[in-house]
């Protein structure tokens, strides 16, 4: 049953994230009209931002137009949290998997009855802050779920390295997966998106979509699957970009120059590994066909620009051909594309595959190949496993049991 959740509209949002996603959520939600609260525990990421703002600009690509751009100035800034999270309705969780242990366990005591919390992109952070309230004793009546991906693409502007205050969105997602932790909840939560001005463009254009449980927007979370794949096979064209093809540093895209179709044939079989698991543990995942592969942007195009009535892409961007469409990125193999798409979204993909029968040989290529790089043994070298997220131990009934109606079986 649906319960109101229109007390949320007149509450501050909590913003916990100094990155790009989570600076442009707040100039957007802010430039909404709402109090907006933004907090990082990095001080040089946000410092000056009481005087400077966020500028929100860019193309904003998206089927339906929508957009929002202006100069846009937080209510407060702050490296401390409780500061940020008190009294907030809505709290948004926006940083790199590897940051949420800290931020997870600096918000549990702060929690608050009534608090809405959005993780983007959530790479397991709902499990994990469901495990640290179990094991830090708060009981505090709140909703807990994440998103398969960001409702942007967006990039921060930097000068020489310097972060300057300024945020461009490529993209406007018209439709996201969500789900919440446990899937009792998901009605509210989904509710709840209508309160947050970042989810503006998908609530009113496909709307938000309702995931099966949090291991389904594991499997939603597209990057592993684009990602890895493209910068692994398209190492060397990332590494010769400036040096020795002689062009502008940083302008190097993964999707612009880095993708073709050996590559996207790679892409989909890793995503039917994927299915495969799912299928196994029995949760549901999106669908997508082998031709969806096949563009600049790959599977991520939906998300954007939506599906024709016969379920093909809207835009396809293809390979034989330029397109400056996709953000740039990587520039080294020191990049979230390597270092948190492979030990976290390729690591729990391969545990689950091992715990649930399935076998994963290309997502285990990606796993080795991008150790190699690094010279290190990611199936090791990662806290990311399932104890870690605390369900290690659950038969696939304890498991579905938890994961839908949060029964948790020690």
């Amino acid at each position: 049953m649906k319960n109101d959740m229109s007390y949320l509209k007149e509450m501050p949002i909590a913003v916990l994230g100094g990155g790009a996603v989570g600076k442009t959520v707040a100039a957007d939600c802010k430039l909404a009209g709402r109090e907006v609260r933004l907090y990082s525990r990095s001080e040089k990421s946000i410092a000056g931002l009481e005087k400077s703002g966020i500028l929100l600009d860019g193309v904003q690509h998206s089927l339906y137009g929508f957009e929002r751009s202006g100069k846009a100035y937080m209510d407060v800034v702050s490296t401390d949290m409780e500061k940020v999270v008190k009294g907030a309705g809505l709290i948004i969780i926006s940083i790199p998997a590897h940051g949420h242990e800290h931020y997870l366990k600096t918000l549990v005591p702060l929690l608050e009855d009534g608090q809405v919390i959005h993780v983007f992109t959530d790479n397991y952070a709902s499990l994990l802050l469901r495990r640290y309230m179990r094991e830090m004793g708060c009981n505090k009546k709140v909703i807990v779920g994440g998103w398969g991906s960001a409702p942007y693409g967006t990039r921060i502007e930097k000068i020489g390295g310097y972060m300057m205050p300024h945020v461009g969105a490529k993209y406007r997602a018209i439709t996201l997966r969500g789900a919440c932790q446990p899937m009792t909840d998901i009605d509210d939560f989904l509710e709840s998106a209508k309160y947050l001005p970042a989810m503006d463009a998908i609530t009113q254009g496909d709307g938000p979509v309702a995931g099966d449980t949090m291991l389904d927007i594991g499997f939603s979370n597209v990057n592993p699957v684009i990602h890895v794949p493209a910068s692994i096979l398209g190492v060397s064209s990332m590494e010769n970009w400036s040096s020795v093809y002689g062009n502008e540093p940083d302008s190097y895209s993964m999707y612009s120059h880095g993708l073709c179709p050996s590559i996207a044939r790679v892409q989909y079989q890793f995503y039917q590994e994927e299915k495969a698991i799912a299928d196994a543990i029995g949760v549901k995942v999106p669908k997508y066909e082998y031709e969806m592969f096949f563009s600049r942007r790959t599977i991520l195009t939906q998300e954007y620009m939506g599906l024709d009535e016969n379920g093909k892409d809207n835009v396809v961007f293809p390979l034989d051909k330029p397109c400056n469409e996709g953000n740039v990125g990587p520039n080294t193999i020191d990049h979230r594309y390597f270092t948190e798409d492979i030990p976290v979204g390729c690591k729990i993909y391969h545990d689950l595959g091992v715990k649930f029968g399935v076998s994963t040989p290309i997502i285990d290529c990606m796993i080795i190949l991008g150790g190699a790089m690094h010279e290190k043994n990611f199936f090791t070298d990662t806290k990311y496993d399932l104890d870690y997220l605390g369900i290690g131990h659950m038969s696939k009934e304890e498991l579905l049991k938890y994961l839908y109606t949060g029964e948790y079986t020690e």
